[in-house]
């Protein structure tokens, strides 16, 4: 190669990395991240001792469908599960005679049913949803006042009193405009602005109300035996919160004695929550931490350029099946966990007498483990 060539052939290759480091650095995104403490993980100890006992799930058929993200039981006596196309599955609970309930037309993360025996659904594209026993869907809340719209609905639980509670995961990232209910949470998480809240609906006044906020993606939602008290996964700051139910517009970071970490500096991102047996609450762990996650909690530069980067380069962390129980004191009462992840995802889990539905993001089935 001659000196010229050399020449020409550096000055290209200056000038493509030179391209290349002002992308990472200075192209726009969606994102302002906020600096955190990243507790120093504990790592799968403790109550959380590695196991076995999610290995080998038996398994439902769903046919074509994908991602059985929430799986109840109606006052019907069939298991209902949100699937990804935005179908609603219901079949006995054996998996048997499976038929689509209704279609929201876009993708429900959870649900609970009424006094009435309408499936109150949390769906991030459209909102606070009512489902009737014949499928018809219709809108209850997308919008807490005029100006401030609800943008990730997520989770929800109806209380006795008929009061609706739901999360609004993030108040920054609506999935219809950033590309999904998955792609919009790991802007959330990523940013840190907290800007997460729990919402209450009263439909017999038509208003709806902010419980609390402050929160970095609030996902999962169960009430207290005696309704006083709401538990809400953080998942952004790998906790849960047991917060006051009457609380209004309450900031969880102003240390009010309404809300408290309950469990906190999980092993993993929490994410669904549902009310089992003899006063059990389980919580699925979607992924483990990831170190390199944590290792930018004080880097908020560098977290712009990751989101810069290819998704498949974000440190989400290593496939790892894991739901766990607690009691509403935060002790831990069972812990089931799959190292090789099998099951993708594990979001949540339902408990019946004789069964334990295990909740899946991306899942072809549904997974079980008999009781």
């Amino acid at each position: 190669m001659s000196a010229s060539i050399a020449r020409r052939f550096a000055v290209a290759t200056g000038l493509v990395l030179a391209g290349v480091a002002a992308y990472l650095c200075f192209w726009p995104v969606p994102i302002e991240p906020m600096p955190w403490a990243a507790p120093t993980p504990l790592g799968f100890t403790g109550p959380y001792a590695p196991n076995t006992r999610l290995a080998g799930l038996l398994t439902i058929d769903i046919g074509s469908e994908i991602g059985p993200e929430h799986i109840a039981l109606g006052p019907d006596g069939k298991l209902y599960a949100a699937m990804e196309s935005g179908q609603l599955l219901r079949m006995d609970p054996d998996g048997g005679r499976r038929e689509i309930f209704a279609n929201t037309g876009g993708r429900v993360l959870g649900f609970d049913f009424d006094a009435d025996g309408r499936m109150i659904a949390a769906d991030p594209m459209k909102g606070l949803l009512a489902v009737a026993a014949d499928g018809r869907v219709s809108v209850l809340v997308d919008r807490v006042s005029a100006g401030d719209p609800v943008h990730y609905a997520n989770s929800v639980v109806v209380a006795a009193d008929g009061t609706i509670y739901f999360t609004d995961a993030s108040t920054r990232f609506a999935p219809v405009q950033w590309g999904g209910t998955y792609q919009a949470s790991v802007l959330d998480i990523l940013e840190q602005s907290a800007s997460g809240r729990v919402l209450a609906h009263d439909p017999a006044t038509g208003t709806t109300r902010v419980v609390a906020r402050g929160f970095s993606f609030a996902n999962g939602i169960a009430l207290s035996a005696d309704g006083r008290a709401l538990f809400v996964t953080e998942t952004g700051r790998y906790r849960i919160w047991k917060v006051d139910s009457r609380a209004r517009d309450l900031d969880v970071q102003s240390r009010s004695p309404q809300a408290r970490p309950l469990l906190d500096n999980l092993p993993g991102y929490p994410d669904n929550l549902m009310r089992g047996r003899n006063g059990r609450i389980w919580v699925g762990l979607f992924r483990p931490r990831n170190p390199a996650a944590d290792s930018l909690a004080q880097q908020p530069f560098l977290r712009k350029v990751l989101v810069r980067l290819p998704r498949s380069l974000l440190p989400l962390g290593t496939p790892y099946g894991h739901v766990f129980a607690f009691d509403e004191e935060g002790r831990v009462t069972e812990d089931l966990q799959d190292p090789d992840g099998a099951y993708p995802e594990t979001t949540g889990a339902t408990e019946t007498a004789d069964r334990l539905y295990i909740h899946s993001l991306h899942a072809h089935t549904i997974g079980w483990v008999p009781r």
